[in-house]
Parts: structure tokens; C-alpha cells; sequence
């Protein structure tokens, strides 16, 4: 298993994976030392994300290997499903996966989603459009929607 950190506008970024795919994308909340050298297998992933944080990407073609239950597993395939600059709300999302019961088992999928920004947890809010948690923090989370929003916000100052 091969990793790799690298700076991005939310923090250190650490990447992990193999031949087999994209098992990990977590941003830090502590300062570890950027990698010099990007191994071989951890390239795309590194150069992709570089082109969404400079809004030149929208999607992601990567090979993913997310580790986690088969129940996780259904609830990652359909967060990629969410479209770049739209939300949808833990409700719709498990009436979409077939239980509207199941919210809570879904926001807790959700929020052990192991492939940050790859696949967008980040883009499901709660029913009453409220940032509700994110394992990055609610404040990383109002930064990438505001990234992927089609209104870009101006600044008056």
C-alpha cells in the first residue's frame, strides 16, 4: 500500500492506495509533511484532485477501493450518483437506496465515507437545507459546496 500527502486549499491531504484502486482520501487536521515524491500508483489521484481545487475537474476517473461493509459500499456508489454542484438531503438519499427507515444508517455511511471529495458526502445535507455533520468539519464541507456552487458568491471587500 502506497501514500502520499499533499497540500490542498482545506489542508494536508493524505492519499492511500495500491494496483487495486484508491482505498483512502482523508484531509488532516494536523500538519504532516508534504510528500516530495508522489508514487506511481497514487499519480492521477494526485494530479485529479489538483485540477478540482483549481475548478478544471468536475468528475473523477479513478479506480476506487473503498474498504467497508457491503451496506457502506451501496451508500458510496450512490453518493457518486450526486451531481457537481447539486445537493440531496440524507432523506432522499436513503429513499433513493430503497428505505426511507434507513436514514440514520445512512448518514452514519455516509459519515464513514473513506474517499473525501472523490466521492462527495460532503454534497448530502440535511432535509431542511442545514450543513448537518461532516467528518472534515462543517466548515471544509461549506467551503466545497460553495466551490461547486454554480453562483460563484462576490466579494464586496
Amino acid at each position: 500500500m502506497e501514500e502520499v500527502y499533499i497540500q490542498s486549499p482545506l489542508g494536508v491531504t493524505k492519499i492511500i492506495g495500491d494496483t487495486n484502486g484508491i482505498v483512502s482520501i482523508t484531509v488532516l487536521n494536523n500538519n504532516e509533511p508534504i510528500s516530495d515524491i508522489v508514487p506511481e500508483v497514487l499519480e492521477d489521484a494526485v494530479y485529479q484532485l489538483h485540477e478540482y481545487f483549481a475548478e478544471e475537474r468536475k468528475t473523477f476517473s479513478l479506480t476506487l477501493n473503498p474498504q467497508g461493509t457491503e451496506f457502506q459500499k451501496k451508500v458510496w456508489d450512490e453518493l457518486l450518483n450526486i451531481p457537481f454542484g447539486k445537493t440531496v438531503s440524507y432523506l432522499d438519499l436513503s429513499k433513493k437506496l430503497g428505505d426511507p427507515k434507513a436514514i440514520r444508517a445512512v448518514a452514519a455511511a455516509n459519515g464513514k465515507n473513506p474517499l473525501w471529495i472523490v466521492v462527495p458526502c460532503h454534497r448530502v445535507i440535511g432535509s431542511d437545507g442545514s450543513l448537518t455533520g461532516y467528518a472534515g468539519g462543517l466548515h471544509r464541507k461549506k467551503w466545497l459546496l460553495e466551490h461547486e456552487s454554480p453562483v460563484k458568491q462576490q466579494s464586496l471587500f
